[in-house]
């Protein structure tokens, strides 16, 4: 074993110019990631320089059979925190051969929003909280609970410390440093409430860049738990009962709103945003109705409320916000599952360019 670790190991830059490039695309259910691996001459930091690629879409519930061929474009490069050296982790979204986005490629309209000008001004900057669920690999039941049974109930262990409080800290650690590595503007990291729950904080991010993080974030995330033998899944309620569910918390701001004055623009968009509470709902997640019940820090899927340092509310606003008179909120309702593309650029849509 010491020599296949030796081997995946080796610097290449120590014996050729050529690098690896792992090009990330999503799957056929909007949920799932894809990636394979090509060889390029030397280094590459700009993505409009990489060659384009194509994939079988009839293997991924993309492309029928007859006509399968889904190509892919480079958009944003990470370094590799697996294969390090100038090897790189490549985001891409998906086309027909005609170049029309298919179905899944939820990023082509994200970025048409994010490139509008009036957009393009307010500066919307990102914070988002994934939450996520440890699984283990053989009865997918969560990391440290008893087959079959269960823990303690919740208190303990949101940000606990100790073996039987926190189950799968290795893996955690592991993700937040690979992700600092990559590029990615991980923020923190804590233990949930419900055990062998976690989560990890991307932001701030600006526009685009904000789905194409958490989507690398996961994609990394996924690897690290193929390795540890492990599980991750972003149901947003993966156990029945009094357990919390798992969340994709949104922070936002316009440079409006974090301006002198912002908080009546805040309240401006919160009025907005509760104006299409059922469009926002519908995009929010799969399976979301689980976890939006109204106990467990949630608002009613059904009902909208807003309120300051509320984390029962639908968007909550910070005291800090409040007191400052300008600064962000947090849209709470957006699930673990959710398309961060899809979020990110309706939250931007709803508050800056929709007109009620």
């Amino acid at each position: 074993m010491s020599l296949l670790s030796d081997l995946i190991n080796l610097n290449l830059s120590e014996s050729t110019d050529k690098i690896i490039a792992e090009y990330i695309w999503i799957g056929g259910s909007g949920l799932d990631l894809r990636s394979k691996a090509r060889t390029l001459p030397g280094p590459v930091s700009d993505p409009s320089k990489l060659p384009k690629w194509n994939y079988d879409g009839s293997s991924t519930g993309q492309a029928p059979g007859e006509d399968s061929e889904v190509i892919i474009y480079p958009q944003a490069i990470f370094k590799d925190p697996f294969r390090r050296g100038n090897n790189i982790l490549v985001m891409c979204d998906a086309y027909t051969p005609a170049g029309e986005p298919i179905a899944t490629n939820k990023r082509h309209a994200a970025a048409k929003i994010f490139s509008n000008p009036d957009v393009i001004a307010e500066e919307p900057w990102y914070g988002i909280e994934q939450e996520y669920t440890l699984l283990q690999k053989d009865t997918q039941w969560p990391l440290g609970w008893p087959i079959g049974g269960f823990p303690g109930p919740q208190g303990p262990y949101y940000c606990g410390l100790g073996a039987d409080k926190a189950f799968g800290r290795d893996i955690v650690d592991s993700h937040y440093k690979a992700c600092l590595y990559a590029g990615i503007n991980i923020s923190g990291i804590n233990a949930e409430v419900m055990p062998g729950q976690w989560e990890f904080q991307v932001g701030p991010t600006v526009g685009i860049s904000a789905g194409d993080q958490i989507w690398v974030a996961r994609y990394i995330l996924e690897r690290i738990t193929e390795i540890a033998g492990a599980v991750v899944s972003f149901d947003p309620k993966p156990i029945k009962g009094d357990w919390n569910g798992a969340g994709a918390h949104t922070n936002y701001s316009t440079k409006s709103m974090r301006n002198d004055g912002g908080y009546e623009v805040i309240k401006q968009a919160i009025d907005k945003l509760s104006k299409r509470h059922k469009e926002h709902i519908a995009a929010y997640g799969e399976g979301n109705e689980r976890r939006l019940t109204g106990k467990h820090e949630t608002a009613d899927i059904n009902t909208f409320l807003w309120g300051v340092a509320n984390r029962g509310a639908s968007v909550r606003v910070g005291r800090d916000t409040e007191k400052a008179g300008k600064g962000y909120f947090e849209d709470r309702r957006p699930a673990s599952n959710m398309d961060p593309y899809v979020v990110t650029s309706m939250i931007a849509e709803t508050t800056i360019l929709w007109k009620p």
